[in-house]
């Protein structure tokens, strides 16, 4: 095993290639421990080079409601007006916390989806 730490794009791309030949070795094996090793260094180049951030409240919302298959007036009965969520959706009202509690108490959505700017 032959592992160093990930500086550059290239050592990245490299480090993909090779957990990519070694994925599924067995879990016991010296090109396993190799796999698990690389995929932590591979993670974390990620995290500190392609940082994912969290969506918008209006897309958590709309995200939510396609996985629950909501329409409109079914989000409507939550935040009280169908006019209320057209003026969230186009951005024209923001959550009032009683909002944020509903989302997250009958959808399920984080509160750090809800608050963000």
């Amino acid at each position: 095993m032959n592992i160093k730490a990930i500086k550059t794009e290239e050592d990245y791309y490299q480090s993909i290639k090779r957990l990519e030949k070694i994925f599924h070795a067995p879990e016991d094996s010296e090109e396993g421990d190799e796999a698990d090793v690389l995929s932590i260094l591979i993670e974390k180049y990620e995290d500190e080079h392609y940082p994912v951030e969290a969506p918008d409240a209006v897309e958590a919302i709309k995200f939510r409601m396609e996985q629950m298959d909501m329409s409109k007036r079914d989000l409507a009965k939550i935040l009280g007006y169908e006019s209320r969520v057209s003026e969230i959706f186009n951005r024209k009202r923001k959550l009032t916390l009683k909002m944020i509690r509903n989302l997250h108490k009958k959808l399920k959505i984080p509160y750090e989806s809800l608050i963000a700017d």
